[in-house]
């Protein structure tokens, strides 16, 4: 499967991408600009040698992707999405943001967004890409460690069943990692919300923590 990753240089981009470089898939490293793009797919590279790993700017790598990850802040999702526009249409496209905020004395603090998720917000913005919202809660550091299994549920939201599917079969390819089918789009604000609770809590238990579904 060849995946794009849009705004892919940050650590959640590269993490994901060395993990799913590591499973077989073919990555492609997206920035504004071509430079940093091949920069970040050349960090990919040098942690997994054998990785089919190329790298551009973010137009340039959703062209001929199966499945894109937005991976950038959500600070920039809007302006991001509409530079993207119909290269998206058709598209499986999962959507790692979570908007957050970072106060003095408090930590990082969730935002309530206007259209209630930032999975809605996309969907609303690009009606003819395949959006789905997964790995909010997973942590950049862990992701790059990857000597070390990760233990971790993936909860996948969107209303696209196929789309969550394929999703879900790629958390799957992360050893450790399981993938849950988490509901409808409205279901993502929790799920984003989550991400301010676990980076407080790493913070102050200096660790890494990560969430895990009972009962299921």
């Amino acid at each position: 499967m060849k995946i794009a990753f849009v705004g892919g240089t940050g650590p959640e981009g590269i993490g994901l991408a060395m993990r799913m470089a590591r499973a077989g898939h073919s990555i492609a490293i997206g920035s504004r600009s071509t430079e940093r793009g091949e920069e970040g797919a050349a960090k990919v590279r040098e942690v997994v040698p054998a990785a089919a790993a190329s790298g551009g700017d973010n137009l340039t790598v959703v062209a001929g992707a199966d499945v894109v990850f937005l991976t950038f802040p959500y600070s920039g999702q809007q302006t991001t999405l509409a530079a993207l526009g119909s290269a998206l249409d058709g598209k499986v496209v999962c959507n790692v943001a979570a908007p957050l905020e970072f106060k003095q004395g408090v930590g990082a603090v969730a935002l309530s967004v206007e259209g209630n998720s930032a999975l809605q917000e996309a969907i609303a913005q690009l009606p003819g890409a395949r959006i789905v919202s997964a790995f909010q809660n997973l942590s950049a550091e862990e992701l790059q460690q990857l000597d070390h299994p990760i233990e971790a549920d993936v909860l996948v939201c969107g209303r696209d069943a196929e789309a969550k599917e394929i999703v879900i079969g790629l958390a799957n390819q992360i050893e450790g990692v399981r993938g849950i089918d988490a509901g409808g789009p409205s279901q993502s604000r929790y799920v984003e919300m989550l991400t301010s609770l676990l980076i407080n809590l790493n913070r102050k238990h200096k660790t890494q923590t990560a969430i895990r579904i009972v009962g299921i």
